[in-house]
C-alpha cells in the first residue's frame, strides 16, 4: 500500500502557437482518503468557477453567453467524476497500485488536468531511471 500522494491540477492552454500550462494547484497527501478528496475538491471548484450562476449580481448584463452545443461541458465532466462511485474506486485502486492517474477535460480553449501518484511510485522510478543509466 502506498502511503503518501503527490496531487496537482493543471490548465492548459495555447499562447503564441505554445502550449502553455498553468499550475492552479499541489497537495501532498498524507493518506489515499485525503488524495482522493482532494481531487474531488478541485474537479468541483473547477465546475463550480467555470460554470457560475449568471443571476449572480457581480456579473454585468451580457458578461455570459452560453457556448454552442459542440464544446465538451468541462463543469458536468468534472461534477460527474465526482459523483461516480466507480470512477472513484477505479482511481482509489490505481493509486493504491502504485499507478499514475489522470482525470482530464477539454472544451474549446483549455485542458484541465488532475493527476495523481504515489510518493512511494515516484521515488522507486526515480531511484530504478538513476540504476540502469547507460553509459556511453
Amino acid at each position: 500500500m502506498h502511503d503518501e500522494f503527490l496531487c496537482h491540477v493543471t490548465g492548459y492552454g495555447t499562447c503564441d502557437g505554445r502550449r502553455i500550462g498553468v499550475p492552479l494547484g499541489t497537495y501532498r497527501a498524507p493518506t489515499l482518503a485525503l488524495a482522493l478528496w482532494w481531487l474531488r475538491d478541485r474537479a468541483s471548484w473547477i465546475a463550480d468557477r467555470l460554470d457560475p450562476q449568471p443571476e449572480a449580481e457581480y456579473f454585468p448584463a451580457g458578461a455570459l453567453v452560453p457556448v454552442a452545443d459542440t464544446v465538451l461541458d468541462v463543469p458536468a465532466v468534472m461534477r460527474a467524476w465526482c459523483a461516480d462511485p466507480v470512477q472513484q474506486e477505479l482511481v482509489a485502486e490505481a493509486l493504491a497500485a502504485g499507478r499514475l492517474i489522470r482525470i482530464a477535460a477539454v472544451d474549446d480553449t483549455t485542458e484541465y488536468e488532475l493527476l495523481a501518484e504515489s510518493v512511494d511510485a515516484v521515488r522507486m522510478h526515480r531511484t530504478t531511471s538513476t540504476l540502469f543509466t547507460p553509459v556511453a
